[in-house]
């Protein structure tokens, strides 16, 4: 018989002056916490470290997250450079996480970030650069305020939609 595996998160998310919506599909493995994470174009593998029972053998959920913030950052100054018509070769980016728990349970995040900028740009250029990547679209929205739906079933799918 045939297992199959539910698709177990869904975000969309929808920006006020863009209507940029993203959908993510998560669908569990029967291996450790790996599961496969797709947007319906792209996939890659999550799953948690050994030391959390996982199998290492994908992506945490912590590391998605920064991967996105370094990832928008680093688009960011690729982008406002080609914008202006400035220079530039590699942009590199290395971000460490660390979560401390409060007494009562909640969490404050840190993140150290570091930019590297390759190219033939002048102290104020490359300023601009790194304040720019601050103001990315991902690390506004970690910022900014969350609205997060508690978890509900699936709808049942009907003879109509199957």
């Amino acid at each position: 018989m045939k297992k199959k595996f539910p698709q177990l998160c869904s975000i969309n998310l929808t920006f006020k002056k863009k209507n940029i919506a993203t959908k993510i599909n998560v669908k569990s493995l029967p291996v450790g916490y790996q599961s496969i994470i797709s947007n319906g174009r792209f996939a890659i593998v999550g799953d948690e470290p050994i030391t959390g029972k996982g199998t290492d053998q994908g992506f945490s959920p912590e590391d998605l997250i920064l991967a996105a913030l370094a990832s928008c950052k680093v688009n960011t100054v690729r982008f406002i450079a080609r914008k202006k018509g400035w220079v530039i070769r590699d942009v590199d980016a290395q971000l460490e996480l660390s979560v401390k728990r409060n007494p009562d349970r909640s969490l404050v995040s840190t993140v150290q970030v570091a930019l590297q900028i390759e190219g033939d740009l002048s102290d104020e250029q490359r300023a601009e650069l790194l304040r720019e990547a601050d103001a990315c679209y991902v690390h506004r929205m970690i910022t900014g305020g969350w609205n997060i739906a508690e978890a509900v079933p699936f709808a049942e799918k009907t003879a109509e939609t199957t």
